[in-house]
């Protein structure tokens, strides 16, 4: 049996959420957030956001934590996608991520994000690794450098490069990583 929400609920968490993003895209500064631009900002009072969070640093961890729990569904659905190659199913991720950019973009300035879209990403190799056929080389690329390297290809790419495709973008990573 799921509980339903109520509409009011949903609203008021959505334009706190947009509010707070909307700031940040305006000012990055997280220290320059209070709680007041925040209601004005989604056109509710301070007591509705009351109701809803404790402070700002939990409205930001409740969004960060609902981004990240659609990429970790996103990635396992991926990874169990049978009918789709590796390609396919990174040009998926990709697309995800290009949809959430402006989310993301914010998130990256917490370290926290970028330190838990490291552990997701390292999960999906892992499991990429572990259901591969082929045996790896003793000196195939380390599982932490490979992550690594693919959340900063990830972030320079949502930062400075979306000039090209996901598409484009899932080729030239997957040629990089492919076992050879």
């Amino acid at each position: 049996m799921s509980i339903k929400k109520d509409p009011r609920t949903i609203r008021s968490r959505e334009m706190f959420e947009n509010a707070v993003i909307g700031l940040l895209s305006e000012d990055p500064a997280i220290s320059n957030l209070t709680v007041q631009k925040i209601a004005a900002k989604a056109g509710l009072n301070r007591t509705t956001f009351y109701l809803h969070y404790q402070d700002i640093q939990d409205l930001l961890t409740q969004i960060t934590d609902e981004i990240l729990k659609e990429l970790s569904d996103k990635i396992f659905a991926l990874i169990h996608a049978k009918d789709l190659s590796e390609k396919q199913q990174l040009t998926q991720l990709l697309d995800y991520l290009y949809i959430h950019r402006n989310y993301l973009l914010i998130l990256f300035k917490t370290n926290q994000f970028e330190e838990q879209l490291f552990l997701l990403l390292k999960r999906l190799v892992e499991i990429r690794r572990k259901n591969t056929n082929k045996d790896l080389p003793a000196d195939y690329v380390d599982i932490d450098i490979k992550t690594a390297s693919l959340v900063g290809i990830i972030i320079w790419w949502l930062r400075k490069g979306l000039h090209f495709s996901s598409d484009y973008m899932a080729n030239q990573i997957y040629s990089m990583y492919r076992v050879q």
